[in-house]
């Protein structure tokens, strides 16, 4: 297969899923999109509950998600006794933030890439406490050493309480380099949460070689979870500082339970994770990786040459990332409203679920590539996007 040539399709992929075979989902990047093999086991843990919910809540529930959380951890490359099952990436921000201890002279840095909700609880956490939120921009397409002497600069040691940055960015689809990000942290003594929101499940990795003092992931993305769950990892030195959003009865055992029991939550979600992972490891993790990662670059080559961009016009996220974006013609979903309504019309009018974000004064298109898509998908999408675009008014 030459870089010019789509992916064979693994066999029997779609029928795995229960998606609309009359919609082309080419967004699983945003929600995820479940296997009914992982719907079916978290409807079982459903009857379950619904069955018996005094048997389903007693003690033994608490094993239960101590065994599923140490799965997880041990899929990630994770600490299980570092780490605490949450809700998703933001809730797991706002818990960081809270016990950051932040005040009125302190700063949370983040980038011009940072998802637009944890940019939102970065901000109410500031004005709650005082301290500041500062932002440094970022150029797509920037190399990894241009990111990380960028946000080195920025840091502002004695004052930089806490440093926020993106494995892999949500709007730009841009892989950065967390690694030396971190380590550029800890150089000047500021602590570094990593937002890998996308990477459980795309990219392989091991968490605590990032060595972030807080790294969350959300497994219902592209690790085949119910949505609502992701795992938080903290390091040692902070974990005992960690102050649940929410107090429930295992506050007192502290950090990892103080966070995942909260009373009536629905469990099931976490607890039917691990069969998503099966379902991954069954098909072969590298066969599933290898195969979204080339048809995610076939789609944005495609879609890119219908809309009459050069291939440098195309950026490279990084490697092994299935998410691709194709910059939209200028003036086109330049703002959220915007481009929250082109996203809308794309889905009504041509029956493709895509994702358009406004970034730095220009709309991006981001497509994703899941082991259901074909790349007729992407073909018929570039044959009618075009015209599309040129009739849409804001």
């Amino acid at each position: 297969m030459s870089a010019e040539d789509p992916p064979q399709p693994i066999p029997g992929a779609r029928l795995l899923f229960s998606l609309d075979p009359a919609v082309s989902y080419l967004n699983h990047g945003s929600f995820g999109a479940l296997p009914i093999s992982v719907q079916r086991a978290q409807q079982r843990l459903r009857d379950e509950m619904d069955l018996n919910p005094m048997r389903f809540f007693g003690p033994g529930l608490l094993d239960r998600l101590v065994h599923t959380r140490r799965h997880l951890a041990a899929f990630l490359g994770a600490d299980p006794e570092g780490s605490a099952l949450t809700t998703n990436t933001t809730a797991a921000v706002s818990l960081v933030l809270q016990s950051a201890g932040l005040g009125q002279s302190d700063e949370v840095l983040l980038t011009d890439h940072t998802y637009g909700a944890v940019a939102m609880a970065v901000r109410r956490e500031c004005r709650r406490t005082g301290a500041t939120a500062r932002t440094v921009a970022v150029p797509l397409g920037a190399s990894g050493p241009e990111i990380v002497s960028r946000v080195r600069s920025a840091l502002r040691p004695g004052r930089t309480r806490l440093l926020i940055v993106d494995q892999l960015t949500s709007a730009t689809a841009t892989l950065m380099p967390v690694r030396e990000l971190v380590a550029a942290g800890r150089d000047a003594g500021i602590p570094v949460m990593v937002d890998g929101a996308h990477a459980p499940g795309m990219l392989p990795m091991t968490v605590d070689e990032i060595g972030a003092d807080f790294w969350v992931g959300n497994l219902h993305k592209w690790a085949w979870a119910p949505r609502g769950t992701s795992l938080l990892v903290v390091a040692r030195e902070w974990r005992r500082r960690i102050d649940p959003l929410v107090v429930s009865w295992e506050h007192d055992q502290g950090f990892p339970l103080s966070v995942e029991f909260q009373g009536t939550l629905d469990y099931t979600p976490w607890l039917a994770a691990p069969a998503g992972v099966f379902a991954m490891r069954t098909l072969g993790l590298d066969t599933i990786r290898e195969h979204n990662v080339a048809l995610a670059a076939y789609g944005q080559r495609v879609v890119g040459q219908a809309l009459g961009l050069a291939p440098a016009e195309l950026p490279d996220p990084g490697p092994g990332v299935s998410m691709r974006i194709v910059p939209l013609p200028a003036g086109v979903a330049t703002t959220i409203p915007e481009a929250h309504a082109l996203r809308a019309h794309i889905a009504e009018k041509l029956g493709v679920e895509s994702q358009v974000n406004a970034w730095g004064g220009r709309g991006l298109l981001r497509l994703s590539a899941q082991i259901y898509n074909r790349p007729e998908e992407y073909h018929r999408f570039a044959e009618r996007l075009p015209a599309v675009l040129n009739t849409w008014h804001w």
